[in-house]
């Protein structure tokens, strides 16, 4: 075998190179790595290269994840996904949303694509897996070999790879030289007289021809991967930014968030917010046992977390008169487990008038006294609405992991307590029975206080706001 022949198929060593364009399919790959495996975190956006002066406009490519899955009702999930976007691009103007395949296309009505405030932008919205900003050009073999060298020059000259050195680019994985790179083709479009064997052989001799110095091809683990996609035009990329995932919001019911000032709540909304569902949120304040500060720091874990689940309403109730009356009336070892019953009943009260169907905490199996098996089977008792704790299988670190890439993590450790670290026993009962609590509680009129503490609680819409790019 010739020389010339071995580097033309270590270059169409891809994902769908084949002599044959026989496996090729109208559905793309789902993955979001040179691997086809998705990546995980959620590097931000906009610390990609900025786009040069190529041929053809620039769009925006969203890759569907789980929902590509589903079966008759996937348009219901596309169509609260496109309106989510919507929502979240309604400050950058007016944007166009098709789909195709597992694709999502997105650009501007009236005038150029910016790609990077539209990725910036969407980050948060759960349902896609991952996003690029792509280069759309015509069918046509000329165009893409001359797109190809001018996007190679910001990829593999030296000047550019000094550039992209001091700006620590995610998408090119080494500075050192070689570049190493690889081209993947998918020619859904068959009409395109090429196969994605030719198509990528030319290319990858185009790159090597013009940077023999700068280049090499690594087709298992390249430091720049080149995406072309033949479709009724022509797609070309190489940044892909992963996204939160999940479902849209709005698909999953809607359900109350039991929200105090630690760590473990908003993260608990995230993951059922990830799952689809639209959140309210219930925060059980004592004045003047805690201050003020410890409600602001609240109605901020709140804007933050509306920031994936979308505007939600805060209920803040006054708990005081319910917590004194407790504190006079149940036994010290069980006051945790009565406040928790309490905190429940109430909650649930609210979110019967609301019209919503589950309950959710931050709960985590073990964490603290009030957490053993024991004593989440006494608070259950009293719910009628299912209770929701997404937590409960995970250690701490792995809550501290997510509330520090949500952002949440430094407004929860903020040093202002909540009635349950104002008013903990001091040696709680870790193991109660159901008639320990019944026990407890006998000499309260907990219907009484329920209504008393609904009555005394305000509610407050915290809005999602427009982010900056």
């Amino acid at each position: 075998m010739h020389a010339g022949e071995n580097k033309r198929d270590s270059i169409i060593s891809t994902s769908d190179a084949s002599a044959s364009d026989s496996h090729e399919s109208s559905t793309p790959f789902l993955g979001v790595d040179t691997q086809g495996k998705a990546s995980q975190g959620s590097a931000d956006p906009v610390q990609g290269n900025a786009p040069t002066a190529l041929p053809g406009d620039e769009i925006v490519l969203a890759r569907l994840g789980e929902i590509a899955l589903k079966g008759l009702n996937r348009n219901r999930f596309e169509s609260q996904l496109f309106h989510n976007m919507q929502y979240r691009l309604r400050g950058l103007g007016k944007y166009k949303i098709t789909q195709s395949d597992s694709r999502i296309w997105i650009e501007r009505k009236d005038g150029p694509t910016d790609t990077k405030a539209v990725i910036h932008a969407i980050h948060d919205v759960f349902g896609y897996v991952s996003a690029s900003p792509v280069r759309r050009i015509p069918q046509d073999m000329e165009v893409l070999r001359n797109t190809v060298a001018k996007l190679g020059e910001s990829l593999f000259s030296e000047e550019a790879i000094r550039i992209n050195a001091a700006k620590k680019s995610d998408h090119v994985r080494t500075t050192s030289l070689p570049i190493s790179f690889k081209i993947e083709c998918k020619r859904i479009e068959k009409s395109f007289p090429l196969r994605s064997y030719d198509v990528c052989c030319s290319l990858g001799d185009l790159i090597t021809e013009r940077w023999p110095e700068t280049t090499r091809v690594d087709v298992h683990q390249p430091d720049v991967t080149i995406y072309v996609e033949i479709r009724e035009s022509i797609y070309l990329y190489h940044e892909i930014y992963p996204a939160r995932k999940g479902l849209p919001v709005g698909m999953g019911g809607k359900g109350m968030l039991l929200l105090s000032g630690g760590i473990d709540s908003p993260v608990a909304g995230y993951r059922m917010a990830s799952r689809g569902m639209r959140l309210e949120a219930i925060y059980f304040h004592t004045p003047p046992y805690t201050g003020e500060d410890a409600k602001i720091k609240v109605i901020d874990l709140a804007h933050i977390l509306a920031r994936y689940a979308g505007t939600l309403t805060l209920h803040i109730v006054n708990f005081t008169e319910v917590q004194l009356t407790m504190n006079k009336l149940v036994p010290e070892d069980m006051m945790t487990i009565v406040m928790r019953r309490m905190m429940l009943r109430i909650a649930e009260a609210i979110s019967r008038e609301r019209g919503l169907k589950a309950l959710i905490t931050g709960e985590s199996l073990g964490q603290v006294a009030s957490q053993t098996l024991e004593a989440l089977v006494c608070t259950d008792a009293v719910a009628g609405l299912p209770i929701f704790r997404p937590l409960i299988g995970c250690d701490k670190d792995e809550t501290v992991a997510l509330a520090q890439d949500i952002g949440s993590f430094e407004t929860s450790i903020l040093p202002y307590e909540d009635c349950c670290t104002v008013f903990v026993a001091k040696h709680p009962k870790t193991h109660p029975s159901l008639e320990n609590a019944e026990k407890a509680e006998a000499k309260l009129d907990v219907e009484a206080l329920t209504r008393l503490a609904v009555s005394q609680s305000e509610a407050l819409q915290i809005q999602l706001k427009n982010l900056e790019a």
